[in-house]
């Protein structure tokens, strides 16, 4: 299991050159992201469902070394976890799961449980430095 963090906790590890990388969709991650992110899905958005990315493990591995140190978060702290295990499945040795994402981990009535980034009042934007983008970091794993 993956070690979990709190969005302040990603934001010191990301001081200490740690790289966030957003597993959520494409356009849930144009809409406003972590400043910094790198986005590499998980799931597609496709009519109106989500599906698997089969190129998930391929462009994770095109980009970024087996001991880079690496935080992983989505919207709610689910997909990341996901995503985190299976890069630790993977053989990545450093990697921290985002626990609340971006927008907070809920429970089942809607309350918040752990506050998310964009709630920590972590920087978020919605542009994306060059590299960053899936389309960028996609075309590296091909």
């Amino acid at each position: 299991m993956p070690k979990r963090v709190t969005p302040p906790e990603a934001a010191e590890l990301l001081k200490q050159g740690w790289r966030y990388i957003d597993v959520r969709s494409i356009p849930e991650y144009e809409a406003g992201h972590p400043e910094g992110a790198l986005n590499v899905p998980l799931l597609h958005m496709q009519n109106g469902r989500m599906i698997g990315n089969p190129a998930f493990g391929q462009v994770m591995e095109a980009n970024f070394k087996k001991d880079d140190q690496v935080v992983v978060g989505c919207k709610m702290g689910g997909r990341s976890l996901q995503a985190a295990t299976l890069l630790e499945a993977a053989g990545f040795t450093n990697v921290v799961d985002v626990r609340g994402g971006f927008s907070g981990e809920r429970d089942p009535y809607g309350r918040v449980l752990v506050p998310g980034w964009a709630d920590s009042g972590l920087p978020v934007t919605t542009t994306s430095a060059p590299g960053t983008t899936y389309a960028e970091l996609e075309k590296k794993g091909e």
